[in-house]
C-alpha cells in the first residue's frame, strides 16, 4: 500500500520515534509502514488520520488508484 506518511511527519518535523509514541506503536511499525513493507490496520490507519488531522485516503491509497 502507497502512503505520505514520511512526507507528512516530515512536514510536522517530528522523528519516527515522536510520531510512533503519539500513537502507541513501535518506530519499527512507522519504519516499515514509510517503507511500504507493512499496511497497517484500519484501527491504526485512523490513528495516522486523526494525528496529521488529513482523510484515511489521502495517507494511504492502492497502488493502482493512487493520489501520486
Amino acid at each position: 500500500m502507497k502512503n505520505t506518511v514520511r512526507k507528512n511527519r516530515e512536514t510536522k518535523g517530528i522523528t519516527q520515534g515522536e510520531l510512533a509514541e503519539e500513537l502507541d506503536v513501535t518506530r519499527q511499525t512507522v519504519n516499515a509502514i514509510e517503507q511500504e513493507k507493512y499496511s497497517p490496520s484500519l484501527e491504526l490507519a485512523i490513528k495516522f488520520s486523526d494525528f496529521f488531522e488529513k482523510p484515511v485516503k489521502e495517507l494511504f491509497h492502492s497502488e493502482e488508484g493512487g493520489n501520486d
